[in-house]
């Protein structure tokens, strides 16, 4: 052989040597980046295959990272939705106490008022209410219960501005004319509350005391509502007297003790004559609502009109003190059934006749 083709043989070996060694390098230069340049004597297939790789292996990674984003995003929601959850259950919960809180202090609240059957009525200072107008409810009121009899010696009642002079009446009372100052808007109405009974009960230390009693007198004074007598008095207030909180109703005295002085009877007013009279019914079942004559022999019927001015008091017309006609007289009252008497129509011209129902009952 030549040495000229010695030289190329040794040549082309060098340059297979050479490649050979430079694939390592390529390798490991595609692996650091894929922004390096190709190594020299990397062919097109190898670059191909090496680009492949990468970009499965960026796709693999992308994959890998947004799997990861969603599971990231996916706790997160569930964070969010279990923080957001509890949040709302401890809301409620929360709520639920707050609203069950309120619910125990309105019951407590409840139960400390005195409207209703459940409010035992005991209190402190009981003397002391606070003076207030009287406030009207269906068949009663309530407000202030006070005094003006003596509690030692339980007097009975003069008959007060209800002009039933001395009585034998134990249990007695005056009630309230105004609910506000001058208003005249109270249950005395001129006179019309005279001889109802009233049952009143009151808030004391040792919880409510209940007394009933007739009604003889009027309480014009400021923030009055009933000013109970002597007797009824003691019995609610014992030695400690004052200004209790009460409440009252109005009732029949049919069946109560201590509010009757004496039979039911139309009893003549003083000064009367056969051209005028006035009458009144004293110890009645009830306050009287209206009376009238009724010809027991003929069909004249005479109502009568209730006395301005002289409480408690009703005018008999001047034809019927006039005659010796027998009249029925028919007594209406607040409650219960009707009186008749049967009179002659001069018995009323009599002055303080006192004409008892059981002797002129009709038969």
């Amino acid at each position: 052989m030549k040495l000229n083709d010695r030289f190329t043989s040794v040549a082309v070996m060098a340059s297979l040597l050479a490649g050979l060694l430079a694939v390592p390098f390529a390798l490991v230069a595609c692996g650091d980046s894929d922004s390096s340049p190709a190594a020299v004597g990397e062919d097109t297939s190898s670059s191909q295959v090496f680009s492949s790789s990468e970009k499965l292996a960026s796709s693999s990674s992308e994959k890998s990272v947004s799997s990861s984003s969603v599971k990231f995003a996916d706790s997160s929601s569930a964070k969010k939705v279990e923080s957001s959850s509890s949040g709302t259950l401890a809301e409620s919960s929360s709520s639920e106490k707050v609203a069950e809180s309120s619910s125990n202090r309105a019951s407590s609240s409840s139960s400390e008022k005195p409207a209703g059957s459940s409010d035992s009525g005991v209190c402190t200072n009981c003397d002391s209410y606070t003076a207030a107008d009287p406030t009207l409810v269906e068949n009663g009121g309530k407000g202030s219960v006070t005094t003006y009899g003596s509690i030692t010696a339980k007097e009975t009642s003069l008959g007060g501005a209800c002009n039933y002079g001395q009585t034998n009446i134990q249990y007695y009372a005056a009630i309230h004319v105004n609910v506000s100052p001058g208003d005249d808007k109270g249950p005395w109405d001129g006179g019309m509350a005279c001889g109802g009974c009233v049952h009143v009960k009151a808030k004391t230390p040792d919880g409510w005391k209940e007394v009933t009693v007739r009604i003889t007198d009027r309480c014009p004074d400021a923030d009055c509502g009933v000013d109970l007598g002597g007797a009824p008095a003691s019995d609610i207030m014992g030695i400690q007297v004052g200004r209790y909180y009460g409440e009252w109703e109005f009732v029949s005295c049919e069946g109560v003790e201590g509010v009757w002085g004496d039979s039911t009877s139309i009893w003549v007013k003083e000064g009367a004559s056969t051209y005028w009279s006035i009458i009144q019914v004293r110890n009645p079942k009830d306050a009287v609502r209206k009376i009238v004559f009724n010809e027991v022999d003929g069909d004249k019927t005479y109502p009568l009109e209730f006395v301005v001015g002289t409480e408690n008091f009703w005018t008999v017309p001047k034809e019927v003190l006039q005659s010796e006609k027998s009249y029925s007289v028919v007594v209406t009252y607040r409650s219960g059934t009707d009186d008749e008497w049967i009179l002659k129509g001069s018995d009323l011209a009599v002055p303080e006749a006192n004409l008892y129902l059981y002797e002129h009952r009709k038969k």
